[in-house]
């Protein structure tokens, strides 16, 4: 990897402290991020939509001063509103459907938080299978072993950690635990990468 060598050293608070103390730049970390997804994802199939430019223009348009500004983000492909781009909820059903005309007061407080949004991750349809496995994208594989389903709703998001680029969902959606035991959901091994959303994030208390 060119961009950022050292990208799979950090979690979100070490990525976010860099760019704080001016040691590397949000577009640096970006363009790691998405050199680490194209590289990546082809044989896992975590990431259902590159929203490279829509990354690199709230980068250029200036991050809010946040907890985690700089950072990039992958958002689950289910109720989380992103303004303009689409939501299929890993459906058939939704594929077509209008985008959202504004953000879900989730990502409006991710935003905040100074996260940069380039992508959406896999999902089972609607969010009702214990497995990742959608017709709308094709199943979402363990990138420890791709003769295995990542457990769902969150199994793309669970394998971007992992497989594709390990600090770009450090905090993202947070371990689920109702997995089956077969799936050998991704959730069931304990990765430091991995950090629980931060309170500020749920309860609105975080820097505008």
């Amino acid at each position: 990897m060119k961009a950022f060598a050292d990208f799979e050293q950090y979690d979100a608070l070490g990525l976010a402290d860099l760019v704080r103390r001016g040691k590397v730049s949000a577009t640096e970390l970006l363009e790691a991020a998405i050199e680490r997804v194209e590289a990546r994802d082809g044989a896992v199939n975590a990431v259902t939509m590159k929203l490279y430019d829509y990354g690199r223009k709230a980068v250029a348009d200036g991050l809010p001063d946040g907890p985690f500004t700089g950072v990039p983000f992958l958002l689950k492909d289910l109720t989380a509103s992103l303004a303009g781009v689409k939501m299929t909820r890993g459906s058939k059903f939704f594929a077509d459907a209008p985008p959202p005309t504004a953000d879900s007061e989730h990502v409006k407080r991710l935003k905040r938080a100074g996260l940069v949004i380039f992508g959406r991750t896999n999902t089972c349809e609607i969010g009702l299978s214990l497995t990742c496995e959608p017709r709308l994208y094709g199943p979402t594989k363990s990138p420890w072993d791709l003769t295995r389903i990542s457990g769902g709703s969150s199994g793309g998001a669970a394998a971007s950690v992992v497989g594709v680029a390990p600090s770009d969902l450090p905090m993202a959606l947070k371990a689920h635990h109702r997995q089956a035991p077969a799936s050998r959901s991704l959730r069931a091994r304990r990765i430091k990468t991995i950090l629980d959303l931060p309170e500020a994030l749920v309860t609105g208390a975080v820097p505008a």
